[in-house]
């Protein structure tokens, strides 16, 4: 069974940093490009972020750039989400995402999200 499963969410005064981690199972993911999405309350889904199967090429929102850095652990399998100088905003479920596509328009593989809350 395929699994992707988020951790590291958490409360966190605005300003402050949060790692989140996707962790895959049930086959091996090295050749998916792997992402991030975000859904805030009452608001739709957003792409986060992307990195390539290589983790050569990675891609960002622009709500997002020069803050935030997702990077891979191919040999782990696993996928992370360094988010620096958080503000309330990017308080919202986060979900790890893969695609065997680098487009990630249609990720085939979802994980279950973690909450990050940014206070104020």
């Amino acid at each position: 069974q395929v699994q992707l499963v988020e951790s590291g969410g958490g409360l966190v005064q605005a300003g402050g940093s949060l790692r989140l981690s996707c962790a895959a199972s049930g086959r091996t993911f090295s050749r998916y490009a792997m992402g991030w999405f975000r859904r805030a309350p009452g608001k739709e889904r957003e792409w986060v972020a992307t990195i390539s199967w290589s983790g050569g090429s990675t891609y960002y929102a622009d709500s997002v750039k020069g803050l935030f850095t997702i990077t891979r652990d191919i040999a782990k399998n696993t996928v992370y989400l360094q988010m620096n100088s958080l503000k309330p905003e990017d308080t919202a479920v986060y979900y790890c995402a893969a695609d065997r596509a680098p487009t990630m328009s249609t990720p085939d593989y979802w994980g279950q999200g973690t909450q990050v809350t940014v206070s104020s």
